[in-house]
């Protein structure tokens, strides 16, 4: 098998819930340690690797616990939630040996960099890891919006859409033994399908700027690294 990467610069989306494991709550340390282990294995292929992390698995802006709030205040609220996360993702990629940095959008500087553009480039030149947190630092804006957002600015080759389903397919796999995983998809494909992998947002803002996104499971072992290979893993979604 070859070990030359298809990808030299990747933005990983991580959702929050990803992080859960099997928990209903919170972060599970087993999941978040096999996470990093994935991600580990690809920075020492070489690739630089930037990554989002979503809020869900603490407070999402549009769940229930949110009904009645100020939708603003609410998702600032997830944003928080991120900020959260990245730090946990931080401390298991510093006891595995990787070098990250977390960058937020909103300003906390006791505990994280501000997102500045020119200096995320220079980490990820260098082989660090970049966690992008809080989002876009404004409200209304999902996560999967700021992925797009932050792998167009990074100059990024791909971004992979990390899930708990090995891919897109043409009916929900856990109920329908007869869906079929998608190899392919353009993005108008997936927008007029209804394919609810991203938010429309996202999609429309990959498409226009012709930024490929790879969907995979997290979950399965090794996935990550068949996926910058270029291996036929996961779904790809592209003009």
């Amino acid at each position: 098998m070859s070990q030359v990467p298809a990808y030299k610069r990747i933005l990983l989306k991580l959702s929050g819930e990803a992080l859960m494991g099997d928990d209903s709550y919170g972060i599970n340390r087993t999941t978040i340690e096999q996470i990093v282990g994935q991600i580990k294995e690809v920075v020492e292929l070489g690739v630089e690797v930037g990554v989002v992390i979503g809020g869900g698995n603490i407070f999402r802006g549009v769940a229930p616990a949110a009904a009645g709030m100020d939708r603003a205040t609410a998702d600032y609220m997830g944003m928080m939630a991120t900020v959260m996360n990245a730090l946990a993702l931080k401390d298991a990629m510093t006891k595995a040996g990787l070098i990250a940095r977390v960058q937020s959008a909103l300003t906390m500087q006791q505990i994280a960099e501000p997102y500045v553009r020119g200096k995320a480039m220079q980490y990820l030149e260098e082989g660090k890891v970049v966690i992008f947190a809080a989002g876009t630092g404004n409200p209304f804006f999902t996560t999967d919006t700021a992925a797009a957002l932050r792998g167009m600015e990074m100059n990024v080759d791909i971004m992979l859409k990390a899930t708990k389903v090995d891919g897109v397919y043409t009916d929900d796999p856990k109920k329908n033994p007869d869906a079929v995983r998608y190899q392919t998809l353009t993005f108008d494909e997936a927008i007029s399908r209804n394919l609810k992998v991203m938010d429309a947002t996202a999609f429309a803002l990959c498409r226009d700027q012709n930024l490929n996104i790879k969907v995979f499971s997290i979950f399965k072992s090794g996935a990550l690294t068949r996926v910058v290979l270029g291996e036929d893993e996961g779904t790809l979604v592209h003009c």
